[in-house]
């Protein structure tokens, strides 16, 4: 008979997560620490040994900062998981510092490389990936060919380091995941209004996040409350409550 103290779903999918990334080693992965979302990504996670591609769901600045903390989160995560530093490649420094720090990503752990153009930053990429000591590299680009992302990949599972690859809209019209790609899974953000509070005040933030594509399984869409000060995502209150109470009547019923 299972017991009613049984940990919540979001702890054992954490706890799995930590398991299968132990060691770093091929086939490793990073979890979101979400069931709903680890539940349907191949292997339960991010590789860590893979590109991973996001962008706004609009050309919007706050859609872009979304998406932009979005890869923060995951970058924050990694670098908690192995301790070591994350390496950011851009064209334009237009970072805001306590902006990362509250999405789990300290100043302290970053390296940032200013380049002049788009294949300057694939181009640290690819080294930075391939030096294999770092948590986690990212890039902003406005374009990359299937020819450079299969050298991400590549380069990625080289290092066994998570390459994030953050794509900006070059034409309004046209969503930047519509090019050919060799990423292991491609992410589209948008902001949604937030849970409305019972008094007067700011909730926290919530996204649209959109799995468009993953190597080896469908995508999907779901509703997430933003990155806490440790990168993490977490379910709307009310989807929380939902799977609380289908743990307990699965517990119940055992």
């Amino acid at each position: 008979m299972m017991s009613s103290t049984a940990p919540p779903l979001e702890t054992l999918a954490r706890l799995r997560g930590a398991i299968g990334a132990v060691g770093g080693g091929e086939g490793a992965v990073l979890p979101f620490g979400i069931e709903a979302v680890d539940t349907r990504l191949t292997g339960g996670g991010l590789a860590l040994g893979g590109l991973h591609e996001t962008t706004s769901a609009t050309p919007t600045l706050t859609d872009d900062a979304a998406a932009t903390l979005f890869a923060v989160g995951i970058a924050a995560r990694a670098a908690a998981l192995s301790g070591r530093r994350v390496l950011w490649a851009l064209t334009r420094f237009d970072l805001y510092a306590p902006g990362l720090e509250q999405a789990g990503l300290s100043p302290a752990t970053l390296f940032f490389a200013e380049v002049r153009e788009d294949k300057d930053v694939l181009a640290v990429m690819e080294d930075g990936l391939r030096h294999g000591g770092l948590a986690a590299v990212v890039g902003e680009v406005k374009r990359a060919d299937m020819v450079a992302t299969r050298r991400l990949q590549l380069a990625a599972m080289t290092g066994n380091t998570p390459a994030l690859l953050s794509r900006r809209w070059r034409r309004q019209s046209t969503c930047p995941l519509t090019e050919l790609s060799a990423a292991m899974t491609r992410w589209r953000i948008a902001c949604v209004p937030s849970t409305p509070l019972p008094a007067p005040g700011v909730g926290r933030a919530r996204w649209m996040v959109e799995l468009a594509r993953q190597r080896g399984g469908p995508g999907f869409t779901m509703d997430l409350e933003a990155c806490d000060d440790t990168g993490r995502l977490a379910l709307p209150a009310a989807s929380r409550d939902r799977a609380t109470a289908t743990a307990g009547a699965a517990a119940r019923a055992a």
